[in-house]
C-alpha cells in the first residue's frame, strides 16, 4: 500500500458498518458506482476481497475483520484533530501560549491578561520571551513564538499587524530632582547624570537614537538591559532616564518619583500586536489576538494594509 487514498478508507469503514453498497453510497454522499469503484480499488491495493455478496448483505472477510476496528479509531483520530483545529473553546482549551515582549511590556500586558484569562481560560497559560534574545522572525513563522507585542519595525513582510495604542517618551526622575524646575530646557537636561536602557530594535531602543542624534552631550553613568531596577535607582539618585510613559505612570505611584515632557522632540511610538501569515486562521492564534485587542487597543487608526483581521 504506496500512499493509501484516505477517502478509500472512508468507503471502506462505511461499508464495514452498513454492509450494503447502495446504503453506504446514501450515507456518504455518493454515488453507488463511486462505492463500487472504490470498493474495486481497495480490493485490488489489499489483496483480498475485504467484502462477500451474501444473501445477508456483504460480509467481511477474516482481513477487512481484522483491520476495521484500527482503520475506524485511526479515521475517528483524523476527524478529532480536524475538528479540534476548525474549532477553539478557550473555556475548555489546554494550551500555552508564547508571547515575546519586553519587560516594560510584561508591566503593562501582564496583569490585565493574566486576569483576563483566568476567568474566560481557566487551563489557558502564558509564557514570554524576550525578542532581542531569539532570532525572532524564524521563531514565529516556527511557531514557537504566537504573538509579538511592542514596536518592531522589522517584522513586515509575512507579518500582519494591529496597532494597540502609541505611546510618548518622558523623562523620569526623584521628586524634587533639579530638573523639575525647568523640564523643558534642553541645557538642564544635557547637564543631568543618564541612565540608559539599552535595547536595540524596540521602541527603547528607537527613542536613544534620537536622542544621541540631537547632539546634545550628556553623561550617561548607568546603562541597564532592562527596566527592572531602573525606579530604585532613579528613587536614591539624580540619574534621569528617558522612559516610556506608560512606565512613568506606573512608577509615580509605587516610587518617590516624577515626571515631564521630554525636552528633546521624540517621535510617538506605535506598540503593535504581529502575528506571522502562517496563523492568520488558527483559530487557538486568532482567539488571543482579539482578546489582546479588545484588552489594550485604544482608539487609534491600525494599519489597514497589515493590520485587519477580518476572517
Amino acid at each position: 500500500m504506496q500512499g493509501p487514498d484516505l477517502n478509500l478508507l472512508v468507503v471502506f469503514s462505511q461499508l464495514y458498518q452498513d454492509r450494503k453498497v447502495s446504503l453506504a453510497a446514501q450515507n456518504l454522499g455518493l454515488s453507488q458506482p463511486t462505492v463500487s469503484a472504490a470498493l474495486a480499488r481497495l480490493r485490488t491495493m489489499m489483496n483480498d476481497e475485504l467484502f462477500v455478496r451474501t444473501a445477508r448483505g456483504m460480509q467481511p472477510t477474516p482481513l477487512a475483520e481484522r483491520i476495521a476496528a484500527p482503520l475506524g479509531r485511526s479515521l475517528a483520530d483524523i476527524r478529532h484533530t480536524l475538528a479540534t483545529q476548525a474549532s477553539f473553546d478557550a473555556s475548555t482549551a489546554t494550551r500555552q501560549f508564547s508571547l515575546a515582549m519586553t519587560d516594560i511590556g510584561e508591566f503593562h500586558f501582564l496583569p490585565c491578561l493574566v486576569a483576563a484569562l483566568e476567568a474566560a481560560a481557566p487551563q489557558l497559560s502564558i509564557s514570554t520571551v524576550r525578542g532581542t534574545a531569539v532570532n525572532l522572525k524564524f521563531e514565529m513563522e516556527a511557531g514557537r513564538i504566537d504573538l509579538a507585542l511592542g514596536f518592531l519595525p522589522d517584522l513586515v513582510n509575512g507579518f500582519h499587524r494591529r496597532v494597540l495604542f502609541t505611546q510618548r517618551y518622558v523623562c523620569l526622575y526623584r521628586r524634587g530632582h533639579p530638573m523639575a524646575e525647568r523640564p523643558t530646557d534642553p541645557a538642564v537636561y544635557a547637564a543631568c547624570q543618564h541612565a540608559v536602557v539599552v535595547s536595540a530594535g524596540t521602541g527603547h531602543g528607537h527613542a536613544e537614537q534620537v536622542v544621541e542624534r540631537s547632539g546634545l552631550n550628556r553623561f550617561v553613568r548607568l546603562r541597564v538591559p532592562h527596566y527592572v531596577a531602573l525606579a530604585d535607582v532613579l528613587e536614591a539618585t539624580d540619574l534621569v532616564a528617558t522612559v516610556p510613559e506608560a512606565f512613568a505612570l506606573r512608577s509615580v505611584k509605587h516610587f518617590d518619583l516624577a515626571y515631564s515632557a521630554h525636552p528633546i522632540e521624540l517621535p510617538p511610538i506605535e506598540i503593535a500586536l504581529y502575528w506571522h501569515t502562517k496563523y492568520q486562521r488558527d483559530r487557538a492564534n486568532r482567539w488571543m489576538r482579539n482578546l489582546i485587542i479588545r484588552l489594550f487597543q485604544l482608539n487609534v487608526a491600525a494599519d489597514n494594509t497589515r493590520s485587519a483581521d477580518r476572517d
